[in-house]
């Protein structure tokens, strides 16, 4: 490491003299300190790789330069040096963050043989620290952590199509963390200095929904005292997240389809236009192909909204990542709460990966807490979890649906488990035939082709 910086501290001035000509014609560059106040002062004014210092100096000591060099989370690596060194006096060193403890007086091949040590515990650290780095570029992306591969084709997606206003359409189930992905497409854009306006439009009552997204003018209805702006006006030069906007009415869906074409506004009560320059977002859990042949969402309107599509997988098919997830809310929780749970045992962690999540990454983050809540020791138990995620049954294919019983009374669980079934026995009638599964099961093949994908039973035959 030939640009290593080295600042060598001691109130001797023979020493001083020899490791800065000893360490100088072996190529590293070398900075001098006569005292404790002056190492110190050098130290936090300049970025050092290496400290030799000195146990006695004048002004302030060696073991307190040591200490604030630490309190001051400086990060070089700390040798110190002593005429007066002993066993007790080595180990205090090293308690108190130095690397190593080199008796004075020392010969040049002492001094060398020490820096080679420490040189090699640098290297050492800094390779660690550029994988820990590469690791976490590869697992965590705008809040997201993820390690399949799935999840990194769509991080790959963000990042094409960020830089570009066209409209996005993101779907996936509940809790599979659609927002994050919308938001990740606005920070990654040019637009990531201007308004990101997120909306639910399954939230807001229908009769104000309008009102909501277009603005109004004053005077446009009874409590109109005065003009509105909306929130694409809000949102004008960033982004509109249109979450659950298949709940969207027709009779808006009109509107914001004519608002997409023309690029303009008019608020309601207004016969003027308001130009606006918004990239539109929009997500649904639903499938909007599946709505618009049951007519109650518009075709024109899906194909102006579904230029990019961006799928986000369920949890049960990205298994690898939920040990990464759970991991990631044990410490973002502790944080949180207060506490000190260090993580999870084997067979608890098992549990949470065998588990079919319908809830998806939302509901093990609240499982998580719940644990955590509720956890006697230093580490989640099996106990800990709730019963439906470690009293569950395999089923043919490996993935555990929850025992309905007397103690299950989710209507929601027990529909999915009998969805889930009725496709699988489908499949298994007609050899994989997804067409005549399809007609079997009175559904229409895009619709079985999602819920095949959904409920991973793609190898069903």
């Amino acid at each position: 490491m030939p640009d290593l910086r080295i600042l060598v501290a001691d109130d001797e001035a023979g020493i001083r003299d020899a490791a800065k000509r000893w360490l100088g014609q072996d190529g590293y560059q070398v900075h001098l300190a006569s005292d404790g106040e002056e190492a110190l002062a050098l130290a936090r004014a300049s970025d050092f790789d290496l400290v030799l210092l000195d146990v006695r100096m004048p002004k302030l000591d060696g073991f307190s330069v040591l200490e604030q060099i630490r309190a001051a989370q400086l990060i070089p690596t700390v040798i110190m040096m002593s005429a007066f060194g002993d066993d007790e006096a080595v180990l205090d060193a090293i308690r108190r963050g130095a690397y190593d403890f080199l008796p004075k007086p020392f010969k040049r091949a002492d001094l060398q043989l020490m820096l080679r040590k420490a040189i090699e515990r640098e290297r050492l650290v800094r390779e660690n620290n550029s994988l820990r780095e590469a690791l976490r570029s590869e697992v965590v992306f705008e809040n997201m952590i993820a390690r399949s591969e799935s999840m990194h084709g769509v991080f790959r997606t963000i990042r094409k199509v960020a830089e570009f206003k066209s409209s996005v359409l993101i779907s996936g189930e509940s809790g599979t963390g659609k927002e994050l992905v919308a938001r990740a497409l606005h920070f990654h854009s040019p637009r990531r200095d201007q308004p990101f306006v997120p909306v639910n439009c399954g939230a807001i009552p229908e009769n104000l929904l309008e009102s909501e997204l277009f603005g109004h003018a004053k005077g446009a209805f009874t409590d109109a005292s005065r003009a509105k702006a909306g929130l694409f006006e809000e949102a004008s030069h960033g982004t509109l997240f249109l979450d659950e906007i298949s709940s969207l009415p027709l009779a808006l869906q009109v509107k914001l389809l004519r608002v997409l074409q023309e690029g303009e506004v008019r608020r309601v009560g207004d016969n003027r236009a308001t130009p606006i320059d918004v990239r539109v977002v929009a997500a649904s859990i639903d499938d909007l192909s599946e709505l618009v042949e049951a007519n109650t969402f518009r075709q024109d309107l899906f194909y102006r909204l579904n230029v990019i599509a961006i799928h986000l997988p369920p949890l049960r098919q990205r298994r690898e990542d939920v040990p990464l997830l759970a991991e990631h809310f044990v410490k973002l929780l502790n944080e949180r709460l207060g506490t000190r749970v260090k993580g999870l045992r084997p067979d608890a962690m098992q549990a949470l990966i065998d588990y079919h999540w319908p809830g998806n990454v939302r509901q093990l983050q609240n499982v998580i807490e719940r644990a955590i809540v509720l956890a006697e020791s230093a580490f989640i138990e099996t106990h800990d979890l709730p019963r439906e995620v470690h009293d569950c049954k395999a089923t043919g294919q490996g993935h555990p649906l929850p025992l309905i019983d007397d103690g299950n009374l989710s209507i929601k669980l027990a529909k999915e488990a009998l969805e889930r079934e009725l496709i699988h026995r489908a499949l298994t009638k007609t050899g994989g035939n997804r067409t005549q599964a399809a007609k079997l099961l009175e559904l229409s093949h895009r619709a079985l082709l999602y819920k095949i994908s959904a409920y991973d039973l793609g190898n069903v035959k």
